[in-house]
């Protein structure tokens, strides 16, 4: 091998202006260095990364996204181009980078997981034996579909805070509760919470999918959830986890009409409530909760129409209170009425009179 040729080859293709010239000459270069790649010395290799770097930062996407796909295999790949790549913005360029180089180092994958794009996420969420470091970003950054591959690549490893977050994303997540739920690394006090969030129809696929040893393990915890619900004194109520998690979501933007109402179908009315709370500059979820469970459905339109929520989302929580106190098809047409007459104004004026009184009429 001769490196002066090559950078001779590379100063004319661009100095020749020819973009056809300068991807004949990249791809040149490249079946020169996979001919010869195991047997290149590392000074060698870096005379190829500085060739390739040059070129790639003047041909179009297509040819970068082809020189990715076939450089990520490759242990030894130059590790310039390689991060090159994969700081591409764009993701056919980036993808199979991001997903398969070796060449990639972890502090490299925690800053493009820190800087780019949802795209870039979900496939860095899919690479073989993610380290704690990189895992902990996608579940802090990552949306909904980032969070599901992540949860469902059985070689990723995470910390506590990682588990933690994507046990908190889980909820009325009933397919990421259930990826999560047949994960055996993930530990029991994550297990029992992911379960105490999990609807009846999602505990009891677990038990007929789950591996016969977790099973046993979901059955425990189950039980012990059952028992625990049993003792459970009536008042001083803990909303603190269902504040965590509207939270965490209020933060990704995720906190939405359509969330709340899946909470709201899902019976899981402490996330309602903390969400109605934390909407309404961050009202006591007590208050909220109070009534929610109260027998009078005009007054639930009061924190509803103060956060802004739509009448369909207005309209499952009503359908979904206790028994007690759900609605009949005239009560709710009535209250349909009422929803659309009632003002933000109105309704944030008699919040803020609660508030200020800790009192709702009966």
């Amino acid at each position: 091998m001769q490196p002066a040729s090559i950078i001779d080859e590379l100063e004319n293709a661009v100095r020749s202006g020819s973009s056809a010239k300068r991807i004949e000459t990249l791809r040149q270069v490249t079946d020169l260095f996979l001919h010869d790649a195991e047997r290149l010395s590392e000074e060698q290799v870096k005379v190829f990364d500085d060739v390739l770097c040059h070129l790639v930062a003047r041909v179009e996407d297509r040819v970068r996204a082809e020189l990715g796909a076939r450089l990520a295999p490759l242990e030894c790949a130059p590790a310039g181009v390689i991060e090159r790549l994969a700081w591409d913005d764009q993701i056919a360029v980036a993808g199979t980078v991001l997903a398969t180089s070796a060449a990639l180092t972890d502090r490299t994958l925690v800053d493009i997981a820190r800087s780019k794009g949802q795209d870039h996420l979900f496939v860095i969420s899919g690479r073989a034996n993610l380290p704690e470091a990189v895992t902990d970003v996608l579940v802090e950054r990552g949306e909904r579909r980032v969070i599901r591959k992540l949860a469902d690549n059985a070689s990723a490893r995470f910390s506590e805070d990682g588990y933690r977050g994507m046990v908190a994303r889980a909820d009325s997540d009933d397919e990421l509760t259930e990826v999560l739920g047949l994960r055996t690394d993930l530990p029991l006090k994550f297990l029992r919470d992911l379960l105490q969030r999990a609807t009846e129809a999602v505990r009891a696929r677990l038990l007929i999918i789950a591996p016969p040893a977790l099973q046993n393990e979901i059955k425990r915890v189950l039980e012990a959830i059952a028992d625990s619900v049993k003792g459970e004194p009536q008042g001083g109520r803990d909303y603190s986890r269902a504040e965590a998690i509207v939270r965490r979501m209020k933060g990704l933007n995720e906190l939405n009409d359509s969330a709340i109402a899946a909470f709201a179908t899902n019976k899981r009315l402490e996330e309602v409530a903390a969400s109605l709370g934390i909407l309404n500059n961050s009202a006591p979820t007590d208050i909220m909760m109070k009534v929610l469970e109260g027998p009078r459905a005009d007054l639930v339109l009061i924190p509803c129409k103060a956060a802004g929520l739509i009448w369909p989302t207005v309209e499952a929580i009503l359908c979904n209170r206790a028994p007690r106190h759900r609605v009949d098809e005239a009560t709710l047409k009535l209250a349909a009425r009422d929803y659309a007459k009632l003002s933000g104004e109105t309704a944030e004026r008699t919040l803020r009179f609660w508030q200020l009184h800790n009192k709702i009429e009966k």
